[in-house]
């Protein structure tokens, strides 16, 4: 008697419609939603970076200077900047040497910073303060302060050089001399940005992993090189990944101090890049063919260091 007073009532077929179209919305809502959530940001990003992507694409197989009508002409620009310019493999050359030299100093010095400053001092505290500072200035300041210090007339470092009795340089004006002076100028302001990061990564490194190498009595070189660099790894490779990109990049500094001279001592991708679009006749079209290959060149270099390293860092 019971069952019957409780038993479940058959739904008629309109209702059974009425639910199942709930059902659909609902599952509408579901599905959309996520699509909602991101769609300002695809917004964004197709504005201004999957557009101008495009654009520069398209036109690195035109002829367009701003001026005059533009005109398709195939890979053109492309067999110029191969085969025809020999300014291309400079500036290409200066900018590998450039990112190598930088990303190996950098991390190197980082590193061993990072190491030295552990302990929780005084000192160790303002020397933090101090490194990072570089890293907050703008370019063209630091650009403005080394091109005094290192003037070939009566520049501070050649003035200390000749107080010991050795002969001033012609730090900027020297092709021996000018891209070793931009690389320690753009090391000098880098370093203390990724010292940080290497310091905020040995914070995090367990105390207990420490504590039972010491009791094992393992030597400090060991115990660098399989428990503090393996744990190390997620920033190392988030710093190789960055320093590549930015060095392939630079181009204040090398704007300011030198221009890309003396010669093509110092002349790199951007610089180039700038040059053909902005100062000489506005070849657009040429300009966008360079910065084609400087994308694909970050975009392979950053694939490989994925495909290549990122099976090694330890993530905890």
């Amino acid at each position: 008697m019971k069952r019957g007073l409780f038993r479940k009532r058959e739904l008629t077929i309109e209702e059974q419609q009425i639910r199942s179209a709930g059902k659909r919305k609902k599952d509408w809502k579901r599905l959309l939603m996520p699509y909602l959530l991101i769609l300002p940001t695809f917004g964004f990003l197709a504005v201004f970076a999957y557009y101008p992507i495009g654009n520069l694409v398209y036109l690195s197989f035109r002829k367009y200077n701003l001026i005059s009508v533009d005109k398709y002409i195939a890979l053109k620009n492309y067999n110029q900047l191969f085969n025809v310019s020999t300014d291309f493999k400079a500036a290409l050359r200066n900018t590998a040497v450039f990112t190598f030299v930088s990303m190996i100093l950098i991390i190197i010095i980082a590193l061993l910073l990072g190491l030295s400053l552990q302990k929780d001092r005084r000192m160790n505290s303002l020397a933090k303060r101090a490194m990072f500072f570089p890293h907050i200035v703008s370019g063209v300041s630091i650009s403005m302060i080394f091109a005094w210090l290192l003037n070939a007339q009566g520049g501070l470092f050649n003035q200390i050089l000749q107080m010991f009795g050795a002969p001033g340089l012609k730090w900027l004006d020297s092709s021996q001399t000018a891209l070793p002076s931009v690389i320690g100028i753009n090391v000098w302001k880098a370093v203390g940005y990724y010292t940080l990061i290497i310091l905020a990564a040995l914070g995090s490194i367990p105390a207990e992993i420490n504590e039972a190498a010491e009791l094992d009595n393992t030597p400090a070189w060991r115990k660098f090189l399989r428990i503090t660099f393996p744990m190390l790894s997620p920033q190392l490779f988030f710093m190789l990944v960055n320093i590549t990109i930015g060095s392939f990049k630079v181009f204040d500094l090398v704007r300011l101090l030198t221009n890309g001279g003396p010669g093509t001592a110092t002349y790199v991708l951007v610089l180039y890049i700038y040059r053909y679009a902005f100062e000489w006749s506005l070849q657009i079209g040429y300009a966008s063919a360079a910065g084609v290959v400087l994308m694909a060149i970050l975009l392979v270099m950053t694939v490989l260091y994925f495909k290549l390293l990122e099976k090694r860092v330890h993530y905890q």
